[in-house]
């Protein structure tokens, strides 16, 4: 087993609400279409919740709790988005990833709006007992602030279908006498779950990115047959992902969870992974690979890189060493703004979180929907409709790049980021402009 030396950890440079605001204020320049004002406003949350609630421990002591839920935009329909119980949750990553959801359902072309909720705490701390009175609790303080066609959550960081299942019991005891199923998705399958939400979001990392490889967005690479990818992390989606990029025919030759990463060229056995991760708790050590530095995975030789742990993993510090042809964010904002214009000088191209990512918000939309009708579809009627968007999504913003790299004097060359981003701002806008000011 190689020994590898400490790796850089991520400067400073990165913060998620500074990056999307930096985002949206690049598309907004190049949309001109629309009132004076208009598109300013949808820079703004439409609607911040910021609670403080105790909750009384195993052991008989009573612990304050800090909880966020944020409403960025309600053009296309009520908001949409996951609640995250992390110890680093603040107001300003919510305001920033429910701005992110926003963009994102505009992409994908789901009737949803942009939301997303937190509580500060460390779930590796709590038992289930404190878990299942946390989440009660704080959807009971959020109180008709949630709802159906009001704003619907989802799992998201360190929260799962026992969390939503949770979040479906308390709302349904305090709102009786109604179909409240379609009041939050990810729950589990024999109470109104969709078959193929769990692992809609590393599958549509696949679906997006095996459509830029047809497109020819990755320089060289006609598909992904053969294909070296290498998966920052190894949670739901990186693992999700991983297993069908090698369904695929690629080698996965990297992936990594918090305390480190394995590499091997001729490809990993994720199912030996897997078993090895299980008993041993991380991935670093499994015989027959390389071990690699926290973070040092983003550096390995691969045709494919899908960062899907955290946010700011590709840096300033790292992107030179990046040596993918393309980069697909598994995670909301893993390559900072420095390293984007880096990668873009090296022809890295980077298929941005927004298209890549949006599998899950897809396939939550679905689980509403059969809710909604009091139905279950089969799992492969649920991947064909989601692969159907995801392409549809990978098509127009690709349509939209080109459309804005041929403008006369724009002001600089589009990447699939902006595109990305022009397209569901000016959906958004085009919304709004429709349905009018009221009064």
């Amino acid at each position: 087993m190689q020994e590898t030396a400490p790796f850089a950890p991520n400067p400073s440079e990165f913060d998620l609400r500074t990056d999307v605001m930096r985002q949206f204020d690049l598309a907004a320049a190049r949309i001109s279409t629309q009132k004076p004002g208009q598109i300013k406003f949808l820079s703004y949350p439409k609607r911040t919740i910021s609670l403080c609630f105790p909750v009384e421990m195993s052991d008989g002591t009573v612990r304050t709790f800090h909880g966020y839920r944020v409403v960025h935009n309600t053009a296309k329909g009520p908001g949409k988005g996951g609640i995250r119980f992390h110890p680093d949750v603040t107001m300003d990553d919510v305001i920033a990833l429910a701005t992110l959801m926003t963009w994102k359902c505009a992409l994908i072309d789901v009737p949803f709006g942009g939301a997303k909720g937190g509580v500060v705490c460390d779930v590796k701390t709590l038992d289930t007992t404190e878990l299942r009175r946390i989440t009660r609790r704080f959807i009971h303080e959020l109180g008709d602030n949630i709802g159906p066609h009001t704003d619907i959550p989802a799992p998201d960081m360190y929260t799962n279908e026992q969390t939503m299942a949770w979040v479906y019991d308390t709302y349904a005891q305090e709102h009786p006498g109604r179909n409240n199923l379609p009041v939050v998705t990810g729950k589990p399958i024999d109470m109104g779950g969709s078959l193929g939400r769990n692992e809609a979001t590393g599958l549509g990392v696949f679906f997006a990115a095996d459509r830029a490889v047809q497109l020819g967005m990755a320089d060289g690479l006609t598909s992904l047959a053969g294909a070296a990818v290498a998966v920052q992390g190894f949670g739901n989606v990186a693992t999700s992902a991983a297993r069908s990029f090698q369904a695929a025919g690629a080698r996965i030759v990297a992936v990594s969870d918090s305390q480190g990463g394995i590499y091997c060229e001729s490809g990993l056995d994720l199912d030996d992974v897997a078993a090895f991760k299980r008993e041993h708790g991380t991935v670093v050590g499994l015989p027959g690979t390389q071990s690699l530095a926290s973070g040092e995975i983003v550096t390995v030789q691969c045709d494919l890189l899908v960062p899907a742990a955290t946010s700011g993993e590709i840096h300033s510090g790292n992107a030179h060493d990046v040596k993918a042809r393309l980069v697909v964010e598994g995670a909301n904002g893993p390559v900072t703004a420095e390293a984007d214009a880096m990668l873009a000088k090296q022809g890295v191209v980077v298929l941005p979180d927004i298209l890549a990512n949006a599998g899950g918000v897809c396939v939550s939309y679905y689980e509403w929907v059969q809710n909604n009708e009091n139905e279950q579809w089969d799992l492969e009627d649920v991947n064909r409709k989601m692969r159907r968007k995801m392409e549809r999504a990978v098509d127009t913003v690709l349509a939209c790049q080109r459309r804005l790299n041929a403008e006369p004097d724009a002001p600089c060359p589009a990447d699939l980021r902006l595109a990305a981003m022009v397209t569901a701002v000016e959906r958004i806008a085009e919304i709004t402009l429709k349905r009018g000011i009221w009064p």
